[in-house]
């Protein structure tokens, strides 16, 4: 039961530097839905999802002294690297932003070549086109020896109603993200999947959603407030998806994992003038 993150990063190109909203605009209009973390950063998958990037991901952080976080809004997926130097929050929505954050396009970022030694975009590039444009950017910004952590939903097959509502242009395999990373001109330290241990009811609510849309032609539409309402999980549901959500907590620890719901990607810039 994968949750994408709600195009939460800008899909519109602009000369940098670029301001991406202006008040008295609507967010819908500009962005889509909106970040349902935005209304609900206690929901499980937010929870379960920034477990598996610490774990996974953490050791590659280093010690930054200037971070940038692409796709702020989706804030509880970044509380673990808050520490970490001066941290620079970017999103289009104007609404997941603290005080001195950046409205701004990831397509056009505002920053100077070379300024950030560690850029992370989670669930952000695949609400980006083109990809290409959006991880050059990434890449620029990141200062020599720098890390870019990413992570993106899977599998195309896995594609509904619910990926077209949230602006997403792809989904990924893990071979597809490496080859997208490299192409950037990136090194790619570790790509992993994530969400393995409750993959087979994403598995199963993805199929069964799609064929419901074949034989109905089922539209959902945002609602009114621009931000998607997120599915209601019991408690009882919510404490079965955690646990098994530990399970890759512990798994991803010594291994990389051979599928789920989303993939996992870091990446560093190698100073070639060395």
């Amino acid at each position: 039961m994968s949750v994408p993150a709600f195009r939460i990063a800008a899909c519109s190109g602009g000369s940098r530097p670029h301001v991406a909203w202006r008040y008295g605009e609507s967010m819908a209009t500009l962005t889509g839905a909106g970040s349902a973390s935005i209304e609900q950063p206690d929901y499980w998958w937010y929870r379960a999802r920034a477990d598996l990037l610490r774990t996974a991901l953490e050791r590659f952080v280093g010690d930054p002294k200037r971070v940038l976080d692409v796709g702020s809004a989706d804030g509880p997926s970044v509380g673990w690297l808050r520490g970490q130097g001066t941290h620079v929050p970017l999103d289009i929505d104007p609404r997941g932003l603290a005080s001195g954050g950046v409205c701004g396009s990831a397509l056009a970022l505002p920053f100077a070549d070379g300024t950030f030694d560690l850029v992370a975009a989670f669930d952000v590039i695949e609400h980006c086109e083109p990809e290409a444009d959006v991880l050059r950017e990434l890449t620029r910004v990141l200062a020599p020896d720098g890390r870019l952590l990413l992570s993106v939903p899977a599998y195309e097959w896995a594609w509904t109603q619910f990926d077209d509502i949230n602006g997403h242009h792809r989904r990924y395999t893990r071979r597809r993200a490496v080859r997208s990373v490299r192409a950037a001109g990136l090194t790619v330290d570790r790509a992993t999947y994530a969400f393995t241990s409750v993959f087979p009811i994403f598995a199963a609510d993805r199929l069964r959603s799609r064929v419901r849309e074949k034989l109905t032609r089922d539209v959902r539409a945002v609602p009114e407030s621009d931000i998607m309402d997120l599915p209601t999980v019991s408690p009882m549901v919510e404490r079965v998806l955690l646990g098994l959500s530990l399970l890759d907590r512990r798994l991803l620890r010594h291994a990389d994992l051979p599928f789920g719901s989303s993939v996992l990607i870091a990446a560093s810039k190698r100073d070639v003038g060395r």
